[in-house]
Order: C-alpha cells, then structure tokens, then sequence
C-alpha cells in the first residue's frame, strides 16, 4: 500500500504505483469446467517471493461451494480510484463467473495469505434486477461502488451492459446504463473520466461460444467487431467503432495517465492492435498500430492461422505494450513511446499450435523461417499457448498463465485439458526491451490436488497493471 500517512487503498498516481513492494503472492482463479473433473473452481494463492522456502508453489486453495461456475476474471472492492478515501480498504475480491452467472465476494483482507469466502451473490440477482447474465470484468470505481461488466442477458443470448454492486454490502444495485440505447454485445471495459469516456469492446453471443469456436458463426454476426463509447457522466452510449467482421475485439486499455486520450484494443481473430483516441472535435477514432500476419497451415480448424490476441498489457509508465498471441505461442513486447508507431522489441515463445512435431503444419510463414521447438522448462513440455498476463508494479516481472476458457481450451488444446495449465515467469528488459523466461519458475496446475486444472488471470493484493485506474 502507498506509505503516505493517512491515505485510502492503491496509489496516488501510476509512477507511485511502480516504486510499491515487490509482489509475494498471487491470486488467480482454477477452474474444472470441461475437465472431467467434477469439483468445484477455486482461487488459488501462490508464492512468488524468491526468498521463500514455498517460491512457485500453490500455498493455499479456496474451493466454491459450487461446480461449473468457470471463475473468469477478478477484481477489487476498492483501489487507486479511491486513493485519498482513508475509509476505504482493498480487502475484497469480486469474482464473477462467467458461465454460472454467479458473483463470489472473498475476503482477502483477515489473512491475505488464506481468503475466505464472504459473500454470494447469487444468478437470479442479476438477473432480475439487471436483466444481464455471463459477468466478465470488474472495475472499482471512485464513488466506492464496483462495476462488472456482462456479456449477454438470461436467455444466453448476448447483451452489452454494466451491474452495479454496492460496495459495502456488495448487493446488486441495478444497472449503471441507462437509456434504451445498448450494445448488442460486451466484454471488456476501461474509463477515463477526465475525458468523460468510458470504452467497452465485444467477444459474442454466449451460448453460441459457450462450448466452442465455429467459424461460420462469424457471418451470422454472433461475434464482436465494434469498440464502444458511453458517457461518463450520464451513462448513456454514444457512437461505435467498427474494427470488422472477423476482429472480435478483447482487452482494452487506456494509457494509465488519466490525463491521456488513447490506448489499444486487442483483436483476437484478425490479430491486429488498433489504437484509440480523441480528435480535436471530441469524438473518438482508431487506427490500426500493429498487425500479426496470418500462418497457412494444414491440420488446424482454418487454412490460415490467426495469432489469437487474447491479453493485453501496458506498463505504468506507460513505455511498453505487452500481449499474447495464443495461437502462434509467443508473447511480444512493444516500445509505444511513439504511440502511433509501436516498435517490436522482444520476443519469446512459450508453446502454440505452430510447433516442430506438432499435428499443425505450417505451409507459410511470413515471419519465421522455421517453426518454433516445443516449450519445455524444468522437464515438462507445456501444452497451450500464452494467454493472461500480468506485470509487476516495476515493469520487470511478466507472469503469464495458459489457460483462455474452459470450452476453447477442450477446442484449440485438448493436451491442456489433459494436462493442466501452466504459470510462468518471464524476465523483462525495461532499458533497451526483451523478454526471457525465467529458468527457475514453473507452477504445474497438472499436479493439483483433485487432478490437473485450469489457471487464469492473476491478481496482486496490492493491485497491478490491468485492476487499478486513476481518475
């Protein structure tokens, strides 16, 4: 936490952020859905302090009272936006699921080592006082309450819109939109209110990507293709950016200065970074920054193989753009001081379809000259690609899981069903760029207690690079 004398949860501004305490532990959802394995999700902490006798191991579990909830992604009761609240506290984290539409609340803050669970708030809630279902990212906001944005409504078809929590009682206060104006889709979001903006992008239509990937269903208009802008203020939703029909638009990030006016969007299907920001008319444009080429291949589910942008990061000094291509297997980092002109400085492969002896072959590559080897550290060959990263507060750590979603892991890796997940560690350049795995550091979600599991997004008790907004 800031060491400022009296002062609320996180970090006055991102550049404080960066000279906090190195990161000890981690959380990060486990999840069994579309294993075989008939256990409930848990949150697991593990140690990542390499003074500590227990270094890259899982220290404690935290099981779900139910099954096939598919924990997702995670977020905080309180953080940076409330720097300067001294009544605030982040203690709790909200963990919403993606396929149950339940939202766990766990107690992070009696013994930060060991959470507990603290609430349930259960589907029917949201159901009925938001008419939204499949709740994906959550955000703290200013005002003390807590934001989650959903993917569709009841019915399992999609829905773009935001539940509203309280953030004392943690009940579902309703819905944050208003105005019958609406996305059809949602996934991700980010805001910035000295620019009154609030963005949010699309994935698909739930129980159409609900047990996997079918590329016909893009025609049919079941996936993202538009970023979306809503007004801070009033809540309303206010114009779309259309980045194409095979883009679906992920994570979005704005640049952490909350004075600035722009980010990126990772596409997943066309591979590509689009840019974003406001014109000196006010409205807001893209351009497309970054683009992964394509891979014709032979024995995957397309004849030419997308990278599968699925995560993306920006450091806190907003220098270096980080994400991963899920499908290709490598991570990249890029050098945004030009914003405009991203430049590609390090590189590493971590797994992928693309690799030698592998049941992909690749026709094609514009990039490489030959496939990459399998990943193998400390004995084990990883199945899977790179998939969600997180940061450390100094730029210097990139922790990077395996694991996108239970149906499309069975789809794209059916080893990592097998096999589990895996977490990495990955050493990060921040004077000159580059990226290199770190030898010593491996976390087999295939040796877990009740057989091999799925790991995903990670969490610091402190914050990071992907929970914390500045206002």
């Amino acid at each position: 936490m800031a060491e400022c004398g009296e002062c609320g949860p996180g970090y006055k501004t991102p550049l404080d952020a960066m000279k906090g305490p190195r990161e000890k532990i981690i959380y990060l959802p486990c999840i069994y859905r579309n294993t075989g394995i008939n256990k409930p999700d848990y949150l697991a902490t593990v140690d990542v302090d390499p003074e500590s006798p227990c270094y890259s191991q899982v220290i404690h579990r935290l099981p779900m009272p139910n099954v096939n909830d598919e924990l997702h992604h995670s977020g905080w009761n309180t953080c940076s936006s409330s720097f300067g609240d001294v009544s605030k506290k982040r203690n709790r984290l909200i963990l919403p699921s993606l396929i149950s539409s339940r939202i766990y609340v766990v107690d992070v803050g009696t013994d930060i080592r060991a959470p507990r669970l603290y609430k349930v708030i259960e589907p029917v809630d949201v159901y009925w006082k938001c008419s939204l279902a499949n709740p994906h990212t959550t955000h703290c906001l200013g005002n003390g309450e807590i934001m989650i944005s959903a993917i569709g409504d009841p019915t399992g078809n999609g829905k773009g819109g935001f539940i509203l929590l309280d953030g004392e009682t943690f009940e579902v206060k309703g819905n944050w939109e208003k105005g019958n104006k609406t996305p059809a889709l949602g996934y991700d979001f980010w805001y910035q209110p000295r620019h009154n903006v609030l963005m949010s992008t699309e994935w698909g239509v739930p129980k159409i990507f609900a047990n996997g990937f079918n590329p016909a269903d893009l025609k049919k208009g079941h996936y993202g293709r538009y970023i979306n802008m809503w007004d801070w203020t009033t809540h309303t939703y206010l114009q779309s950016i259309d980045l194409g029909e095979d883009s679906v638009p992920l994570e979005i990030r704005f640049l952490h200065n909350p004075d600035a006016a722009e980010g990126y969007v990772g596409c997943a299907l066309s591979s590509a970074v689009h840019r974003f920001y406001k014109t000196e008319k006010g409205t807001w444009v893209t351009e497309k920054v970054i683009q992964v080429p394509n891979k014709k291949v032979k024995g995957w589910l397309l004849p030419e193989m997308p990278g599968l942008i699925t995560d993306i990061l920006i450091s806190l000094d907003d220098r270096f753009l980080y994400f991963s291509n899920w499908a290709h297997g490598d991570l990249r980092q890029y050098d945004i001081s030009n914003t405009r002109k991203p430049k590609l400085v390090g590189q590493v492969f971590l797994g992928g379809s693309i690799t030698r002896g592998g049941p992909v072959t690749v026709l094609e590559d514009p990039e490489l000259q030959c496939p990459p080897e399998p990943f193998v550290i400390k004995g084990k060959k990883v199945a899977g690609g790179p998939q969600m990263i997180q940061l450390s507060l100094d730029g210097k750590r990139l922790y990077v899981t395996t694991s996108l979603y239970s149906g499309w892991d069975k789809q794209f890796y059916p080893d990592l069903i097998k096999e589990g997940s895996v977490m990495l560690q990955i050493d990060v350049d921040t004077e000159k760029g580059g990226l290199a795995v770190n030898k010593n550091f491996l976390v087999d979600f295939g040796k877990e207690p009740h057989g091999p599991v799925l790991a995903h997004e990670v969490r610091y008790p402190g914050g990071d690079c992907s929970s914390d907004i500045w206002v």
